[in-house]
């Protein structure tokens, strides 16, 4: 006699020495059948599940492409008219990264006539666990550390946040900003578990690239189980990158600064041997006001722009190759950064890796027209890549890196001696953070906000 319990089949033992051979047979392929239709019909509920999944994050409105970027940083003054738009995020983007609170802005007044007029409403109504989208602004944000004054808004004693995020739409307005504040693993892993997410960005570690441990662990979850980038401040002071918590790790993308509409040398205060170099200083929106700038400098921002750059880089494939959606989900878009199709039908994808190869062929090295009172340090023609990493990046890298990535222009490779010196920086990176342990550490801005010269 059989009975069927929890879709496993049992079978008495009188009931099977009762049978003769065939009759064992016909029973053994009868519990093949049965098992192998529970395993099919499970994997077909799965797939239709994926299905569904998918469908609900991106549904057929005739959106435009769109990247989403994640600042990990102080907080966000989102009163500012640098993060203002007349845009509003389909109720399925908002689905799809978590929101499940609106927050509707008082935009009239100075910024403590409005923090006044919303604190009923908005500020002094979240929690850890919201994450909160704010019409009229480019900002969904979050705090899950819930540890600050006031929860994702930069308050008085704040201000890095709102100028990283300014970097990050400065080199792509259109960019969507999954704001998280907290310096934590716990803050940047919330952002790597969001699937629209395309790019993280962290400008804070040990002061010095301290070798000790930080965010690793969080970031490593990021690129490598699902498939986003991460951009990390180097230092700023001329220690190596290689160590540090936030730019080290081989896994990530590690930024130092050099003086763009300067000299276009190193600055003297960043970090070594990083993987590329981009802009050190730069008019960000202040965190007090609604409309007010200022010029800052540090590793802290040339790693936002960075981030800005290759976000721009996804949406323009994506709006090239009909990819609706974004992130690099591994279940639904199997670790891609773009997953669309071209002209003929044919899938075009682009991964993690090929974003960042892109990367490193267009970097540049600059002539030497030093400055000598420009405070920079010249780059050496002798071996650059331990100043520079694989080069300068800029706005002019834009168009390269997406023809290049849509096969329209190959960018050259680079020379053998900095395919050397980069390929020795990757292999310490790797057995550096194999071998290294990881643990809790206080985390620090890498950068101060500079003087305002500009309000």
């Amino acid at each position: 006699m059989a009975a069927e319990d929890d879709g496993a089949l049992f079978v008495d033992d009188v009931a099977v020495s009762s049978m003769g051979q065939k009759q064992l047979i016909a029973l053994g392929i009868a519990t093949l059948l049965v098992v192998s239709f529970v395993t099919v019909l499970a994997a077909f509920n799965d797939e239709v599940e994926a299905k569904q999944t998918q469908e609900s994050l991106v549904e057929s409105d005739g959106w435009r492409a769109f990247s989403v970027v994640a600042p990990i940083d102080t907080g966000i003054n989102v009163y500012h008219d640098h993060f203002r738009t007349n845009e509003t995020y389909p109720q399925w983007v908002q689905d799809g990264l978590g929101v499940n609170k609106v927050c509707t802005l008082t935009f009239e007044g100075s910024w403590q006539e409005r923090y006044e007029a919303d604190r009923e409403t908005c500020w002094d109504t979240l929690n850890a666990s919201d994450i909160v989208y704010f019409p009229g602004t480019k900002i969904i944000g979050s705090s899950p550390d819930g540890d600050s004054d006031i929860l994702i808004l930069d308050d008085p004693s704040d201000g890095h946040g709102s100028a990283v995020t300014g970097a990050v739409l400065d080199a792509n307005p259109m960019a969507i900003i999954f704001f998280v504040e907290g310096f934590s693993s716990e803050a940047v892993q919330s952002a790597a578990d969001q699937p629209l997410v395309d790019i993280i960005t962290t400008s804070f570690g040990a002061p010095g690239s301290l070798p000790v441990p930080g965010i690793e662990r969080a970031t490593e979850s990021a690129v490598v189980d699902y498939g986003k980038i991460h951009t990390g401040a180097a230092d700023n002071s001329p220690s190596p990158a290689i160590q540090d918590a936030t730019a080290g790790p081989p896994w990530s993308i590690g930024i130092a600064g050099y003086a763009e509409e300067g000299d276009d040398q190193k600055e003297i205060m960043s970090g070594s041997y990083p993987d590329v170099s981009a802009d050190w200083t730069q008019l960000l929106p202040n965190h007090e006001d609604t409309d007010g700038y200022h010029e800052t400098s540090g590793t802290s921002f040339a790693t936002p722009r960075t981030a800005g750059i290759l976000s721009f880089v996804l949406e323009s494939l994506r709006d090239e190759f009909e990819d609706p959606s974004s992130g690099a989900s591994p279940s639904l878009r199997s670790k891609q950064l773009v997953n669309g199709t071209d002209g003929e039908g044919n899938p075009f994808t682009v991964s993690n890796a090929q974003v960042r190869e892109a990367l490193n062929l267009s970097a540049w090295y600059p002539n030497l027209d030093w400055d000598p009172t420009s405070g920079t340090m010249p780059i050496s023609p002798v071996a650059p890549c331990t100043q520079t990493g694989w080069g300068l990046v800029n706005l002019s890298n834009i168009q390269p890196i997406i023809k290049h990535l849509n096969g329209t222009e190959t960018l050259p490779d680079r020379a053998g001696d900095v395919v050397a010196c980069m390929d020795l920086n990757q292999q310490m990176r790797e057995a550096y953070w194999q071998a290294y342990p990881s643990m809790p550490v206080d985390a620090y801005v890498t950068g101060s906000e500079g003087t305002r010269t500009k309000e």
